[in-house]
């Protein structure tokens, strides 16, 4: 085996008239065209092919759709077997190993790793693969901490080591988000890397930027080489400023010149939709925030993922593409639309005669899910030369263990360029009266509406199925904002909102007969009070503060308070939701907000849980059932019923089973106030196997 010399192939500090880019593909005769990392491709594989490389056989563990495959495999190794889960990702496999297919002759199996057991002739150099991300992934961060270890996908790792135990091939390469390093405090890390150790190998890891190796999508991931013996150095990114040379990224714009457009389709629809147009190049949401200077702020800082409206620059590699995501996922293309499969697959280096199969959805989840192929290439060619003593027709540049690459710092000093952006088209919305007055002037401002209130918290003008006909009196003065709603409901019909007792308070009989009306039917029973918190006083509304009122007390009747408030906060600020005036539940809330009972009426304990919910208590933290009874004084045995309740009054409750990366027994309240819509995520997930 070839030993590397550390002083070999460091880049000089001498100037360059060339790149180590331009070097490679002149030394292939490869032209810098949009298909130049297809050529490249072909290019490698047929210089290796006729200088009697022989390949070096080769295991896919957790395929998906073949990104690492493509890139080992134009490389000199020869993907032997190809183990993958999904049997979506398996057609995509199996259509692209027949004759005359760019991974021609791989054997795609369709299995959980799991129950992979090889074959005792199984002879294999070398594995290559990275298990499934979401549970160590900025996703699940932010869901709620990160379940690493804990969840049965973050242990797939330890399937990859006992199949290096079995085949004990030279070396490996493991691909994964590089959140898996701080997952844990650290200790799911650890437990991987001793795990590799414990295998026979010595591993060298990185994070590293896809765009500094020549892709034009940022996409940052941990990748460890792992070696029975030699040693081994990361290669110099073949572009950017850490590059030999300093080759210029390749741009969003230059890498889909010439693609297919038949799948085109132009605007995104939706309730956010229109928002794409006015997006400069390079921003998402934020734009629409307070702290980008837009003065009709729509979403709060923070509020939503950084991909939410996200457009695309044309001058710039995208940011990461995501395997999945919601309408408004990004990025989107300066064209503000879509981008097409066709596109998307450039952006992520798969080639263009690479066949994906599946429907729109699926193609986009195995592309955003694999390594990008051109990263991948220039790992494998320096494992080739580096390992397996493979001599190449170029130069390779290798990164001494001590050096710190820049994409961290750069990604820093994008702020001001985009704040920068952001002033200019604010100026130009201005100047061309798209901009006007903050508060909408034509608004009436007091009256009496009918609505509708459905099971599934839609919120709606015309009455539809299963459905509760509700008033809403509004008096909307500077001074204060009074909202008041009320319902003739009959007493069966209590439990609309979650058809099923179980679904309500223990309590409810009981808790509803003493919670009777008073004497004066047109006696407020409680009200709720809202006013910014200190230090958000400019909170967007024209009035000092908001007053809920209802006459009943009732369910239903305080979820439509917060939806005829919510109406109104939309209609009068152009706030997206009452998310973006309180902001994102890791943060501090910008608006206070107290429920006050009539003091003469008898309150029983559900009533009290909502009371404390209104005023923060217990919310937006992970919390036991044990501390929640604590702070809302009930009894533990209790707290299950309670949040299942006010689950069946619109709020979002996460646990283990809505979010894997909460732990057993540990429950959380997000917002002060209902946030369920028909569109929630969480509105199809379960508190519990009672079907709640």
């Amino acid at each position: 085996m070839k030993q590397l010399s550390l002083s070999l192939n460091l880049p000089s500090l001498e100037s360059k008239t060339t790149t180590w880019f331009q070097e490679i593909l002149a030394s292939l005769g490869i032209s810098r065209t949009p298909m130049w990392q297809d050529q490249l491709g072909s290019s490698l594989h047929n210089w290796l092919r006729d200088h009697n490389h022989s390949p070096l056989k080769t295991l896919s563990l957790f395929s998906g759709g073949g990104g690492l495959d493509i890139a080992f495999h134009d490389c000199g190794f020869e993907i032997v077997q190809m183990v993958e889960i999904e049997a979506k990702y398996v057609q995509t496999l199996q259509k692209n190993s027949q004759s005359g297919k760019w991974l021609e002759n791989s054997q795609p199996i369709c299995i959980d790793i799991r129950n992979f057991v090889p074959s005792s002739q199984l002879k294999i150099d070398f594995i290559i693969g990275g298990p499934p991300c979401q549970t160590f992934s900025a996703a699940g961060r932010r869901a709620a901490g990160v379940a690493g270890t804990s969840d049965a996908r973050g242990n797939l790792f330890k399937e990859y080591i006992r199949l290096l135990k079995i085949l004990q091939p030279q070396g490996f390469l493991f691909e994964n988000v590089y959140g898996i390093t701080g997952a844990q405090q650290g200790e799911a890390w650890q437990q991987i890397q001793a795990g590799f150790k414990d295998a026979g190998y010595t591993i060298y890891f990185r994070i590293l930027d896809a765009a500094d190796y020549g892709v034009p999508q940022h996409r940052e991931r941990l990748f460890i080489v792992g070696l029975k013996t030699g040693n081994y150095l990361f290669p110099y990114p073949t572009h950017g400023p850490d590059s030999p040379g300093e080759e210029p990224f390749y741009t969003a714009g230059a890498a889909i010149v010439g693609t297919d457009s038949k799948d085109i389709e132009l605007g995104i629809g939706g309730k956010y939709g229109y928002l794409l147009t006015d997006i400069p190049h390079g921003l998402n949401y934020s734009f629409y925030t307070k702290e980008m200077g837009y003065p009709q702020p729509v979403f709060s800082w923070r509020s939503k993922f950084s991909d939410f409206l996200y457009k695309a620059d044309p001058e710039m590699p995208v940011r990461t593409i995501k395997a999945k995501g919601g309408q408004y996922t990004g990025p989107f293309s300066w064209e503000n639309r879509r981008f097409s499969v066709a596109e998307l697959k450039r952006l992520q280096t798969i080639p263009d005669a690479y066949e994906l199969v599946g429907n729109r959805s699926v193609c986009i989840e195995q592309i955003g899910n694999s390594v990008p192929p051109q990263l991948g290439r220039i790992l494998a060619l320096s494992i080739l030369e580096q390992v397996m003593g493979v001599e190449l027709p170029f130069v390779m540049h290798y990164l001494p263990s001590e050096k710190k690459l820049g994409f961290r710092r750069r990604k820093r000093q994008l702020t001001p360029r985009y704040t920068q952006k952001a002033k200019e088209a604010i100026a130009l919305l201005k100047d061309s009266g798209k901009l006007t007055a903050t508060t909408k002037t034509d608004s009436v401002t007091k009256g009496q509406v009918v609505r509708f209130l459905s099971t599934n918290f839609a919120w709606t003008e015309q009455e539809v199925s299963n459905s509760t006909k509700i008033q809403v009196k509004y008096d909307l003065k500077p001074d204060c904002w009074r909202i008041a709603v009320s319902t003739s409901i009959h007493r069966e019909h209590f439990t609309f909102v979650h058809p099923h007792p179980k679904s309500l308070s223990q309590n409810w009989d009981r808790d509803f007969k003493n919670s009777l009306p008073i004497q004066n039917q047109n006696k407020n029973q409680y009200v709720i009070d809202l006013c910014p918190s200190t230090g958000y006083e400019d909170w967007g509304l024209n009035t000092k503060r908001v007053k809920l009122e209802a006459q009943e007390l009732d369910p239903q009747v305080f979820t439509a308070l917060w939806k005829a408030f919510e109406e109104k906060l939309v209609e009068f600020t152009h706030k997206a939701d009452l998310v973006q005036l309180s902001g994102y539940y890791q943060y501090k809330p910008q608006i206070t907000t107290i429920l006050t009972f009539d003091p003469r009426l008898k309150v029983e304990s559900f009533w009290r849980v909502i009371q404390a919910v209104v005023g923060g208590i217990g919310v937006a933290q992970q919390l036991s059932a044990q501390s929640l009874a604590l702070l809302w004084g009930v009894e533990a045995d209790e707290i299950f019923s309670h949040l299942q309740s006010l689950r069946g009054m619109g709020y979002e409750v996460r646990n283990h089973n809505t979010n894997s990366q909460i732990p057993q027994g540990e429950y959380l309240v997000p917002y002060a106030f209902p946030t369920l819509t028909p569109r929630s995520v969480q509105l199809g997930k379960k508190l519990g196997d009672c079907g709640y």
